[in-house]
C-alpha cells in the first residue's frame, strides 16, 4: 500500500526528531504547514567520506611503493581502517613491510621507511668536535632506518659506537 500525501504549497520544514540516537543514524521530521498539514518521518544515515589511498594491484613485501601502485578513491571513513593514507603521495617510496591486495586501502601500519644503513655496509663516520668535522671509515653493525640509531664499528680504532644515519653512507656521531 502506498501513501499519498498532498503536494505541499508553502516551503516544507525539515527537522531532527531523533537527536538522541545513533552518530550515524538520525529520524528527519519532513514538515508540510499548509491549510490541510501533514508531517513525514525519514530515517536517514550519515555518511563522512574521505579520499583514500587504494592499491591498483598486488603489492609484493619488501617492494617500494610507487606513484603507478596507487589510486584515489572515496569512502565512507566508518568502514575505512585504522591509520589509513588519504593522500598516495605519502605512501611513494616507503616499503611495503606485509603483502598488499589489490583494492586494499593502505595503511601507515603496512608501510616502513627504506633501511638507508644496513648491516656490515661500508659508511663514512661524521663528527662535529667543536667546529671541526671529522670524517672516518666506518662498518655499520646494524640496520637504520633515516635518522635512526645505529651501531658502527670505526674501522682505524676498532671500537663500536652509535651514531644516527643520516643518508645511504652516512652515520653521524653525536659527541658529548
Amino acid at each position: 500500500r502506498r501513501l499519498q500525501f498532498e503536494r505541499c504549497n508553502r516551503p516544507m520544514k525539515s527537522v531532527v526528531a531523533s537527536p538522541q540516537h545513533m552518530k550515524d543514524r538520525v529520524m528527519i521530521e519532513l514538515r508540510c504547514d499548509d491549510p490541510k498539514p501533514w508531517h513525514l518521518y525519514v530515517p536517514v544515515r550519515i555518511v563522512s567520506t574521505s579520499p583514500v589511498a587504494v592499491a591498483v594491484h598486488a603489492i609484493v613485501a619488501g617492494t617500494a611503493v610507487k606513484a603507478a601502485d596507487l589510486k584515489i578513491e572515496q569512502h565512507d571513513v566508518s568502514e575505512l581502517p585504522l591509520g589509513f593514507l588519504d593522500d598516495p603521495s605519502i605512501a611513494v617510496g616507503l616499503i611495503a613491510s606485509r603483502p598488499i591486495a589489490e583494492g586494499a586501502y593502505l595503511t601507515n601500519q603496512e608501510l616502513t621507511a627504506p633501511k638507508v644503513v644496513q648491516r656490515g655496509q661500508a659508511v663514512t663516520l661524521l663528527a662535529n668536535a667543536g667546529g671541526i668535522n671529522v670524517r672516518m671509515a666506518g662498518r655499520a653493525m646494524s640496520d637504520g632506518l633515516m635518522n635512526q640509531r645505529v651501531r658502527v664499528q670505526n674501522l682505524s680504532s676498532g671500537k663500536i659506537v652509535e651514531g644516527i644515519a643520516r643518508s645511504e653512507q652516512v652515520v653521524e656521531i653525536i659527541l658529548q
